[in-house]
């Protein structure tokens, strides 16, 4: 279905190519997942799938791809449509109508399709997504895996016979993200879709994959089966990294499979009690932020409900919640830009200092001094030519660099996504890359109060476990972070606290182990391999098969 023939793709300026002799076939009714470090070509082979590549993006492409026999060298993305269906990171960005049901519509009447014939694929399609609750709902209505499915949707009426993914489940819930991967299990399945995904996380994903295509950063592409590809590729779940730890042959890919090879090692491990994932804060820690009923309306309708909330110096407190649970509200009111319906936000001039100012009753610069907030979409905040003018105006607006004590905006980025140009425009920059570069702007101004609003979207394990160390790095200063994310393996490392927020309410509050494991759907893969045992993280595994008589069998 897919065919890629000896493919070069390389961009002009770029050092290096993005993709080299690549050569592969993904079969009819394939799933296959694609994955690779943040930057290493993935959207560069999603984009040569249907024409994107290089009739839109520029550069020059040697060799051949095909889909379903035609040459995308000479079917430009218009003439693929009917073959090709592409949904993007952000589904909400294709959105061109108003409700579901016209969005699902509109693409059958760019191909002309007839229209008896579009209202039975729009009945189709929405009985096959669980769409038909919300035929008539306007898309800005919807949760993130509602938008999710009914983008997935709006493709699927062209009847494609092949649907590209790009990070489908980044930005959704656990369970928002079942629903989706349900959805395009059912089509693979069911009507023999041929899918192309990449994903960052693959502990969502992985189990439903046919094959893995593994891009290694070298301009290569490694394909095989899950379990073979993953056992050396440099990029895994945790699922993977503990079958690697323990030794179990073959690799087990679901968590079922799992705990069924997982008996000796429970065993091994019952008797041994294991340390924090993380160093719990000092019991003495000052309080830098409290906030008490805070509310936010929009047009009358509550986002967050009388919200009380007490922030200390040293502690990650991870904010967790399905989507449109209020989470995105509640930082924006803390932070002092958003709005705030009704309650109060104190912070302290001083550590510990007893009269609190308002964020939002100051300055941008003092408020952004005292309470940093990184967006859900970070390129909101990115507006110059180059990553190296970002830089340097956010070292001047943060006076850091060479003889100060805060780090350059540089050497954060480096630390985060490392190998970025100075001459590229932001906007140029994948998602993972423009997140790591508006952390490290933000970062910059080493405010003591640090608002993380999904910063994991987009950026692999290995960017993950870095702005883990951040993270880390933030709070041994004294600084408190709170990071809204619906990424339970990061919660797990890098939190001490987690706050449980539904439909504007606070519903869980207390220390990461006792919320989340408690929790079918916040639990991680490390938990629900190993329960009842208390561990939270692969590292805390290791770490006590170490200090034992080494891996379990």
């Amino acid at each position: 279905m897919i065919t890629f023939d000896q493919v070069t793709v390389h961009y002009d300026d770029a050092p290096a190519p993005a993709l080299r002799d690549v050569d592969l076939t993904v079969e009819e009714g394939e799933l296959c997942l694609v994955v690779g470090h943040t930057g290493v070509g993935k959207s560069t082979l999603l984009g040569a799938v249907n024409g994107l590549v290089p009739h839109f993006t520029g550069g020059t492409l040697h060799g051949r791809v095909t889909v379903d026999g035609r040459d995308t060298a000479h079917h430009p993305p218009r003439e693929l449509a009917d073959v090709v269906g592409v949904v993007g990171q952000d589904p909400a960005d294709g959105f061109v109508t108003d409700t579901v049901e016209e969005e699902l519509a509109y693409g059958m009447e760019q191909l002309a399709i007839p229209p008896a014939t579009m209202r039975k694929r729009v009945e189709e399609t929405l009985d096959l997504l669980g769409l038909a609750d919300l035929r008539h709902r306007a898309l800005y209505e919807l949760s993130g895996g509602q938008q999710q499915r009914v983008a997935i949707g709006s493709v699927l009426t062209a009847h494609p016979r092949v649907l590209v993914l790009d990070e489908p489940t980044s930005a959704l819930d656990p369970a928002a993200a079942e629903e989706v991967l349900a959805a395009v299990t059912r089509l693979v399945h069911d009507l023999g879709v041929t899918v192309l995904m990449a994903e960052h996380r693959l502990e969502r994903v992985v189990q439903y994959a046919d094959r893995v295509l593994h891009l290694p950063g070298d301009g290569r592409a490694r394909i095989g089966a899950p379990a073979d590809i993953l056992r050396t590729a440099s990029i895994a779940p945790p699922i993977v990294e503990l079958g690697r730890a323990a030794g179990w042959d073959p690799l087990p890919l679901s968590v079922r499979d799992a705990r069924r090879a997982a008996a000796p090692l429970r065993a091994r491990l019952a008797d041994r009690t294991p340390a924090p994932a993380r160093p719990a804060p000092p019991a003495d820690a000052a309080r830098l932020l409290t906030a008490r009923g805070v509310t936010v309306s929009y047009r009358g309708v509550p986002a967050v409900r009388e919200v009380g909330l007490d922030l200390y110096a040293g502690e990650v407190t991870a904010l967790m919640g399905r989507n449109g649970s209020g989470k995105s509200s509640l930082l924006w009111a803390l932070q002092g830009a958003g709005p705030r319906t009704a309650g109060t936000v104190r912070v302290p001039e001083a550590p510990g200092g007893a009269v609190g100012v308002d964020p939002h009753t100051v300055s941008a610069d003092r408020a952004r001094r005292l309470v940093g907030l990184v967006p859900q979409t970070p390129a909101d905040l990115l507006y110059l030519e180059s990553v190296e003018q970002e830089l340097d105006q956010a070292d001047a607006e943060s006076q850091t660099g060479p003889g100060t004590a805060s780090p350059r905006a540089r050497d954060l980025l480096d630390r985060l996504a490392p190998g970025i140009d100075d001459t590229v425009h932001p906007r140029d920059l994948s998602e993972g890359q423009k997140l790591a570069l508006v952390l490290a702007v933000q970062l910059a101004a080493t405010p003591r109060i640090v608002l993380l609003d999904e910063p994991t979207r987009g950026l692999d394990y290995r960017a993950k476990a870095e702005l883990v160390r951040i993270v880390d790095a933030l709070a041994a200063e004294g600084r408190a972070v709170v990071v809204a994310t619906h990424d339970v393996e990061f919660a797990a490392r890098a939190a001490d606290r987690v706050v449980v927020m539904a439909q504007g309410d606070v519903v869980a509050d207390g220390p990461t182990a006792d919320v989340i494991v408690a929790s079918p759907v916040f639990a991680p893969q490390t938990a629900k391999i190993l329960a009842p045992l208390p561990y939270l993280t692969v590292r805390q595994v290791t770490r006590e098969l170490v200090a034992g008589t080494g891996p379990a069998r």
